[in-house]
């Protein structure tokens, strides 16, 4: 599998976020790698998505992601996802459901709730925050709070919570989509079995909405590769966009290296 790592990728977002959340990475990713196919797929309830009800369960997520991936024709070769938060959970899913799909998985910023305790996977320092912009019905503010909660840069904050601002009014995710994807997150529990394609593990050190020891803890229970940026926050590829890509770079490299050495 590995000769197709990074030839065919889709990404995933996280929580009652959407594809246009990913923003100036995904010309990045392109440049990254010219040749590869890129394909965004929004979660249910989500983006595209937005009228219809998201299911409560991680699995029943993944059956309808994977759908609309054949709808798109976009898994007629193994692909290669890079999934963030709730969406790693779906690719991991994916994974273990689907293998012949997936030819390998990036995960950033994830937990597992076999793994680790609830006051890691959602930090208790963030419970009044995220509650309170549950809540927060003007627009402005909501992505404001979301934005210094999820990314530790703040040197653009003007042009996205813009950008965010606009996504919300096109396509706005509703409340009760929202906590129907908190309950799936909060439920998942993958089980012992390990996917069989490679795994790399992103992590950012400053994450305020996850703690990084979930991160630690998938690495250690399954012995995976895990990298980890100082500073950056729960939206990695927002905060260190660069940094993602060269880890992506350096991870595919690796393995199809090491596939070619093996014939």
């Amino acid at each position: 599998m590995n000769k197709n790592l990074g030839q065919n990728w889709i990404l995933l977002r996280g929580l009652a976020r959407e594809s246009a959340h990913w923003g100036a990475f995904v010309p990045l990713l392109q440049s990254t790698f010219p040749n590869a196919q890129i394909t965004l797929l929004d979660l249910p309830g989500t983006g595209c998505f937005h009228r219809e009800t998201s299911p409560s369960t991680i699995k029943a997520i993944t059956d309808e992601v994977r759908h609309h991936a054949l709808d798109k024709s976009c898994i007629q070769q193994p692909a290669t996802i890079l999934a963030l938060s709730l969406g790693a959970m779906v690719a991991w899913e994916w994974m273990r459901s689907y293998p012949e799909d997936i030819c390998g998985a990036t995960l950033m910023n994830t937990s597992f709730a076999d793994l680790s305790p609830f006051y890691q996977r959602l930090r208790w320092q963030s419970y009044g925050k995220f509650i309170a912009l549950a809540m927060t019905r003007d627009l402005h503010n909501r992505e404001s709070k979301i934005l210094q909660l999820t990314s530790n840069r703040r040197n653009r904050d003007v042009q996205i919570i813009q950008a965010w601002e606009q996504i919300q009014n096109e396509r706005p995710i509703s409340l009760k989509n929202s906590f129907r994807q908190i309950v799936a997150a909060a439920n998942y529990r993958p089980g012992d079995i390990k996917p069989k394609q490679p795994v790399l593990l992103l992590n950012g050190l400053g994450d305020r909405l996850v703690a990084p020891a979930c991160s630690e803890a998938i690495q250690q229970k399954w012995s995976l590769e895990l990298h980890r940026r100082i500073g950056s926050g729960h939206d990695l590829t927002l905060d260190d966009g660069a940094w993602v890509a060269i880890q992506l770079k350096d991870w595919v490299g690796s393995k199809t290296t090491i596939n070619g050495k093996n014939g």
